[in-house]
């Protein structure tokens, strides 16, 4: 997992990939293609299930998410990466490690994965 997420930043940093707003209105949020890729996973594995449980999952994700910015000092560093730039969400039972780029003030989604206990 760490050598796709690593892969995820460096296509940033280095300007090789697109990335996509994760809330169109929000440009500073981006989200990586293994995040999307990997949220597409996580709430088509809820829907079969129910239905509603996507539904709450990802409402919820995008408040914490939307949100994130205003409590950036609350995450703990990445237990992914050795940077201070690299932080985790844990919500859920998730993992969310993002990066923050300071000087363009933009917040990278890096991947979405189930915490392992």
């Amino acid at each position: 997992m760490k050598i796709k997420l690593q892969q995820e930043l460096e296509g940033y940093i280095c300007s090789k990939a697109k990335f996509t707003p994760y809330y169109e209105p929000m440009k500073h949020i981006l989200s990586s293609t293994l995040f999307d890729e990997q949220l597409q996973e996580i709430l088509s594995s809820f829907e079969k299930e129910e239905r509603n449980s996507a539904k709450s999952f990802k409402l919820y994700l995008d408040t914490v998410i939307v949100n994130m910015q205003s409590k950036i000092t609350k995450y703990k560093p990445s237990l992914y990466f050795e940077s201070d730039k690299i932080k985790d969400i844990e919500n859920q039972g998730f993992v969310i490690p993002f990066y923050t780029d300071e000087e363009a003030e933009i917040y990278l989604l890096l991947g979405i994965f189930k915490k392992e206990y």
